[in-house]
């Protein structure tokens, strides 16, 4: 319930924000002056292929006219014959496929005017891409040293836009790249070092211009890559057998950068653009490269490295990035580094928006604010009318004061257009915005007597859209003007909309909202529908069917009955199968004959126009018991086939059926051969007749030669055909039937396509086939239009008027006769662009994440074709809040015809986004409307990114956590709640700390000793706190907890390491090793060491209780009883082995008597650890003689220190065997080589 009534204060806010944030509209019937309401991008490239389209288009009482400067001088469209002027509009269609595109090349600006003010385009810069050819050069092969770095450069012309740089090799695959080679920014080739594989003739760089769409290549270039005795061998010759290179091959050394090839550098970049920095650098090894930003980090959510990290990109810079950055180089045998300096400019941009409509009856003050940052600070210009305001007549009203103008006591006449023209060295911002002085009695502009429906116990918002001047005052009414509303649960918005929290029955009804000014009032009527919700009353229950039975899942829903339900079922979250088991009923889906892929969660929704209800079941598929199986047969064919009472057009067919083999006969099938007009062998089903029949009355067509068979079908299939049945010859006559399938159809704005299905050989009765195709203009009295087409299913009707409606007749003619008249079709001529974009267009904003959209609906005759509904094309501009990344990217969605409005669900909080709509019909999309904004709201945030403990104590717990990835507003702190855990059930008090928005850590004080707690944070925004991040944490044990101090003992005896159980979670141990000698002597004990055991987030399950865990273990006891028994019976067959009779010779050092003189265990003192074993022999030489035996585990060792855990596991590393086994054995060991060295001499070959 809070949820809701949070989401339900979120739609409310966001309704008042939609409103309040919208820009004026002033009703087109209304005097005003000229808004700009689409033109063209500030750089406009040309596209050689296309001719130029230049945007200007606007909006004005009257109608504004339309004039073009380019370079600063009027542009007479009138004396350039390529260039046309849309009607009613300024945009600029130049032909360029009779002259050069260089000669319109230039800054154009466009001018929109009426009596009411001039409203200017921003300069639109016109330009042609260009691609040049590359330089002639000829490039020398390359020979070079194994080992050294390499650089083979590329160097592009220069075109307009850029080309993009990518090398290939003859094949025209791309050249692989990895660590050691890589391609730089500029598009040079550089090799770390390079190695004998680099070696080919055939590094090729292109340049690509995407504009012209051609591909530019450079000449091969040739390298090869030679060891040093191979480089000396080759230039002897050519220099008098001096070795070119030295004696001494490249020897490995430590990173030096190719590029930049200085200490410093610095870069500067625009603010919301791309800043990319690189570092290349040579060595051997193959250095690698890491970056690190100086005294700060790296912003996370827009930094990706490219080229292998050698090149640092950031999107969407701001001021935040400037700093030092730095780009370090590492290999094992040292590393550079290279400093960065970046600095951030910022064309302008503005701040709150631009300029805004201003709207003024006479007599009343304003404010005009333009206001807008950049670095450096950029210069604010205003104009009136595309005239510099300094030069305008002067208006006692009207006080420039930077980047506001202050109107006080406007007068009629005053209405004009300003211009804010906001630069500074790396752009502009030029924004329009008029002051527009009337008198205007109120009106509401929402639809009168229109319906609004809301579910019970949901928010209701009515609206009450009005337009006045002045500014008109709204004032509800429930059911007649005495109707006076209740307060606390209905309000009005300075919008006028009326809010009812709650929606009940009782609210229901009509209501009357009444907009005031000194000039007059108005009334508008409303009505309000509450529903009831939809819920389902009995939900789907999980089902366990055997496969081929069927299976019901039941779905009882209640809903409005006023409202109309479509239930929807869905399988693992997608559509049904397209399979005709499935039946979907109004309360339940039935599946039949089972499969096993037919388990899964089924879910059933119920939709309404308002609300939806969903519920979900699984069921599962077993297996059926088999049964024995009873064999049958297919039954035998008919036989014995006769013709009897023959007429022209039937004929009765007998039978006599063959052997049903135990299995009834169910039907029979009676097909037909035509000799007359298909070959022989082919057979069509005529008709079939229940397996209890042996005898047919066929229907026949005219003009057929049949030759009959029949089939018997059983529960085991089809039988063989009956032997063929004497032929029967049917007389021609007219055709019976007229085609069917006729559709009138366009597909050019000026044709119509006529097409049918045409007849079959057996529906045309006779020879000579055609048809007699007639159309004519749905209108009155129009004459029909006729043309004979034969051996067609298609004419096409030429130069017909775009999408006009047709009446269609098709007649089957042949040489008997004409078929019966025939029905007429309609359809439409073809169909052309939409001519008008919907407007108005208007936009609510609902909650954080979702919008509406209304639009007029265009005229039907501006549409000029069948309406397939209206696209709406959105896009998020970017993020209210500077830590968020600028999204580009447009959606569509589309709607169908009957909309006149949609919803767009999906979008982020706390964001501007724009949008616009179109209307297309079967052709294809119309103009959009003009393109408006909107901005979500904040919402709450999202769970923050972390949440660690970063110190322990006794008494109290450190945490720092990072903010959250969402933050969908301006955070304004965070709470933080916690409280011991006294067990898996019980729990303590709940204490709450509140936090400022700019903490990342906190300490929490006054805990309990030895406790375990557990922590919530969650951050917060104005509109609420997020989810929360949890985790648990221990306090540091007592020293004088455990016991009283009194210690737990285990006797280790000889073991060197021991294993403590049935420790707790979470807490602290001390833990000590106490040496005893003889009664009288003192106790020696070692330091005292605190171990901690780990604490876990939840209780963990012990595995020693699982059911498998213990069966496992007792299959493993099995396996090694079986195993110790066949060695037994082994070791009895051979006798003793050697090192059994050494092992009696002396005695176990199990009870090696304890050493007097320091009281530790004879055979595992720390100076004996690296000692052979005693027992075993050792020369002289200090080395151990290995016996016959090969199945020592010092074999796999680091020479003989395996050892071993408590439980006698190896835990020795597997590195290959030792270097005592390999002097001993040298060469001579015929045995297998190890795996460990094959890897080992693999990675050195590599």
């Amino acid at each position: 319930m809070v949820m809701k009534r949070r989401r339900r204060m979120t739609t409310l806010m966001l309704m008042v924000l939609g409103h309040l944030a919208s820009a004026l509209e002033v009703p087109l019937d209304l005097p005003q002056p000229p808004t700009i309401t689409q033109q063209s991008p500030k750089d406009y490239i040309i596209d050689p292929r296309e001719s130029i389209l230049i945007h200007c288009e606007a909006k004005g009482k009257p109608h504004p006219s339309f004039s073009w400067t380019r370079n600063g001088s009027h542009f007479d469209v009138d004396e350039h014959p390529n260039v046309q002027m849309r009607r009613q509009s300024g945009t600029l269609v130049v032909d360029i496929s009779r002259e050069q595109a260089e000669s319109f090349e230039g800054q154009y600006q466009c001018t929109a005017r009426n009596k009411h003010g001039t409203a200017l385009s921003n300069n639109i810069v016109v330009r042609q891409p260009r691609s040049p050819l590359w330089s002639k050069e000829k490039i020398k092969p390359i020979i070079i040293q194994e080992g050294v770095a390499l650089v083979l450069p590329c160097r592009p012309p220069a075109g307009f836009p850029p080309p993009v740089v990518f090398w290939m090799d003859n094949n025209f695959q791309r050249l692989p790249q990895s660590k050691r080679v890589s391609q730089s920014l500029n598009g040079d080739l550089f090799f770390s070092n390079v190695l004998r594989q680099d070696s080919r003739n055939d590094y090729i760089c292109y340049a690509r211009f995407p504009r012209t769409q051609t591909i530019q290549q450079k000449q091969p270039i040739s390298v090869k890559v030679l060891d040093l005795d191979a480089i000396n061998d080759t230039m002897a010759a050519f220099y008098n057998d001096t070795d070119l290179f030295g004696e001494d091959p490249v020897d490995e050394r430590r990173p030096t950068f190719l590029t930049p090839s200085v200490p410093s550098s610095s870069k500067m970049v625009l603010r919301g653009q791309v800043l990319e920095m690189e570092c290349i650098a040579e060595g051997l090894p193959t250095p690698d490269i890491s970056w690190a930003k100086v005294g700060g980090e790296l912003p996370a959510t827009r930094t990706s490295f490219l080229h292998h990290q050698k090149t640092l990109r950031i999107a969407n810079v701001s001021e935040a990035d400037a700093g030092e950055y730095q780009c370090t180089a590492r290999n094992k045998h040292g590393s550079v580094g290279h400093a960065i300096a970046v600095t951030v400019k910022a064309a302008p941009y503005w701040i709150g928006g631009a300029p805004r409509n201003l709207v003024m009856a006479p007599g009343e003050n304003g404010v005009l604010t333009c206001r807008a940052s950049g670095t450096p600070k950029p210069d604010i210009q205003w104009a009136i009318n595309g005239m510099a305001i300094e030069n305008s007549p002067k208006d006692p009203s009207r006080k420039v004061e930077e980047d506001s103008i202050i109107f006080s006591q406007v007068q009629t006449g005053s209405s004009a257009v300003y211009q804010c023209n906001v630069s500074n060295q790396y752009g502009y911002l030029l924004a329009n915005a008029f002051v527009n002085v009337l008198s205007e009695p109120p009106r509401v502009l929402t639809p009168a007597n229109k319906v609004y429906q809301v579910i019970r116990n949901q928010p209701a918002l009515l609206d009450c859209t009005s337009f006045g001047s002045p500014i008109p005052k709204i004032t509800w009414f429930k059911d007649s003007r005495s109707g006076t509303l209740d307060a606390e649960t209905h309000s009005v918005h300075d919008n006028g909309t009326l809010e009812i929290g709650v929606a009940q029955p009782k609210h229901g009804g009509k209501y009357t909202c009444v907009a005031r000014n000194s000039l007059g009032i108005y009334e508008n009527h409303v009505h309000l529908e509450v529903k009831e919700p939809t819920r389902i009353l009995k939900q789907p229950e999980y089902r366990v069917v055997q496969r081929g039975r069927s299976v019901v899942l039941e779905c009882k829903v209640k809903h409005d009955p006023s409202l109309v339900p479509t239930m929807t079922w869905l399988k693992d979250h997608s559509e049904l199968p397209d399979d005709d088991r499935f039946l979907v009923d109004s309360d339940s889906l039935t599946i039949s004959d089972v499969m096993e892929s037919d388990a899964g969660v089924y879910t059933c929704i119920m939709n309404t126009t308002l609300d939806q209800d969903s519920a979900s079941a699984e069921l599962t598929v077993v297996e059926v018991t088999p049964t024995p199986p009873v064999v049958y047969e297919r039954p035998e064919p008919p036989t014995d086939l006769e013709l009897t009472d023959q007429k022209k057009r039937s004929v009765q067919l007998t039978w006599i059926p063959g052997d049903e083999h135990n299995s009834p006969i169910q039907k029979f099938v009676i097909q037909y051969e035509d000799t007359l007009h298909h070959h022989r062998g082919h057979w069509h089903n005529l008709t079939e007749v229940p397996g209890t029949k042996t005898t047919a009355h066929l229907k026949l067509s005219p003009y057929v030669h049949y030759t009959f068979r029949v089939l018997a079908l059983n529960s085991m299939g089809v039988s063989q055909p009956s032997f063929p049945s004497k032929v029967y010859k049917t007389e021609a006559a007219a055709p019976d039937d007229n085609p069917t399938d006729v559709h009138g159809f366009g597909t050019e704005h000026n044709n119509l396509v006529i097409s049918w299905k045409p007849l079959s050989g057996l529906q045309a009765n006779g020879p000579g086939l055609h048809y007699r195709v007639m159309w004519r203009q749905k209108v009155m009295d129009s004459d029909w239009t006729a043309v004979t087409v034969a051996n067609n299913s298609k004419f096409v009707v030429s130069t017909t008027p775009t999408f006009v409606p047709y009446e269609i007749k098709i007649q089957a003619v042949n040489d008997y006769g004409a078929a019966p008249e025939p029905t007429i079709a309609h359809g439409y001529s073809g169909e052309d662009l939409p001519l008008a974009a919907p407007d108005p267009v208007q936009v609510f904003v609902l909650n954080s994440s979702l919008a509406e959209v209304h639009w007029e609906p265009v005229p039907l005759k501006l549409i000029r074709g069948y309406l397939k509904g209206y696209k709406v094309y959105y896009w998020r501009d970017g993020s209210l809040h500077k830590h968020h990344p600028h999204h580009t990217e447009k959606q569509i969605l589309t709607f169908s015809g009957n909309h006149s409005h949609g919803k767009l669900p999906g979008l982020h909080p706390y964001s501007l986004y724009s949008f616009n709509v179109r209307v297309f019909n079967g052709k294809g999309e119309g103009p959009p409307s003009a393109t408006q904004q909107f901005e979500t709201p904040e919402g709450v945030p999202g769970i923050p990114s972390s949440l660690t403990v970063t110190n322990t104590n006794l008494d109290s717990l450190s945490l720092a956590w990072q903010p959250p990835h969402e933050r969908n507003g301006v955070l304004t702190g965070y709470t933080l709640k916690y409280q011991p855990v006294n067990s898996s059930t019980e729990w303590g008090p709940e204490e709450e700390l509140a936090l400022a928005a700019n903490e990342s850590s906190v300490t929490v004080p006054d805990l309990k000793f030895s406790t375990r707690y557990k922590f919530y944070l969650n951050a917060k925004t104005h509109k609420g706190a997020g989810p929360a991040v949890t985790m648990e944490a221990v306090t540091i044990m007592d020293e004088g907890e455990g016991g009283d101090g009194v210690w737990q003992k285990e006797l280790v005896n000889g073991s060197q390491n021991f294993v403590l159980r049935g420790l707790k979670e979470g807490l602290s141990y001390k833990v000590r090793l106490v040496a005893k000698g003889h009664a009288d002597q003192e106790l020696q004990r070692s330091q005292e060491l605190t171990v901690t055991v780990p604490a876990v987030a939840s209780r963990q399950v012990d595995i020693a209780t699982q059911g498998w865990f213990i069966g496992l273990m007792c299959a493993i006891a099995l396996l090694i009883l079986i195993i110790l028994i066949i060695c037994f019976i082994q070791r009895n067959k051979g006798g003793k082995y050697p090192v059994k009779e050494k092992e009696d010779a002396h005695t176990d050092p199990e009870f090696q008597p304890m050493k007097d003189e320091d009281c530790t265990f004879g055979e595992y003192s720390d100076n004996e650890d690296h000692k052979p074993l005693k027992g075993s022999r050792t020369p002289s030489s200090g080395t151990v003689k290995r016996d016959n035996s090969d199945d020592s585990l010092v074999d796999y060792g680091e020479g003989g220190d395996g050892q071993f855990n408590e439980d006698g596991s190896f835990i020795g590393q597997y590195s290959g065997k030792s270097a005592s086994r390999d002097t001993a054995e040298g060469h001579e060991s015929s045995e297998a080589p190890s795996p460990i060295h094959a890897i080992n001499s693999l990675n050195s070959f590599v």
